[in-house]
């Protein structure tokens, strides 16, 4: 399938899957699954850094417009489209990337695709609470939520990763 065809639907889905049933699971106020973030990690490696930036603000700015945020889930995944190449310089295989490749569970690995999302869910979700919160007081509960959430997300990442995703 084409490669703008299969991400403008992967758009569309986890938007919808988003919106429609993670937005209204929040168990006890602190997890809450977000799992529209699948979309930047699995967009090809050669993906250039200016359009992997729209793409992360689009995709942000498309939940806040249905979860009524003011550019906060934008910030949070502009953030994570900037990391994104720093983080898979720093978890690199050896013998680099193959451009056309998109990364998956199965392409690399368990193990590097746990690093990868981990990572970048960590961070996304760090900026997101702790703009959310914009403040200080009451931190933990804070790290509770970015703790709990992330973990949640991984879940819901892998598991999406191991029914969707082809050997």
């Amino acid at each position: 399938m084409n490669f703008i065809v299969k991400n403008i639907i992967r758009f569309i889905i986890l938007i919808l899957l988003q919106v429609t049933i993670f937005n209204n699971i929040q168990l006890s106020g602190f997890i809450n699954p977000y799992l529209y973030v699948l979309f930047i990690l699995l967009l090809p490696f050669n993906t250039p850094p200016w359009l992997l930036l729209v793409f992360s603000f689009f995709m942000g700015l498309s939940i806040d417009v249905f979860s009524n945020t003011i550019g906060i889930h934008a910030s949070a995944c502009v953030f994570m489209g900037f990391l994104r190449p720093y983080i898979l310089n720093y978890i690199s295989v050896r013998d680099n990337y193959e451009c056309n490749i998109e990364q998956g569970l199965y392409v690399y690995g368990f193990s590097w695709f746990f690093k990868y999302a981990l990572i970048l869910i960590l961070a996304h979700h760090s900026f997101l609470f702790i703009v959310e919160v914009f403040s200080f007081n009451n931190f933990g509960d804070t790290l509770i939520r970015i703790i709990l959430s992330s973990i949640f997300t991984l879940i819901l990442v892998i598991t999406s990763q191991f029914i969707i995703s082809k050997k």
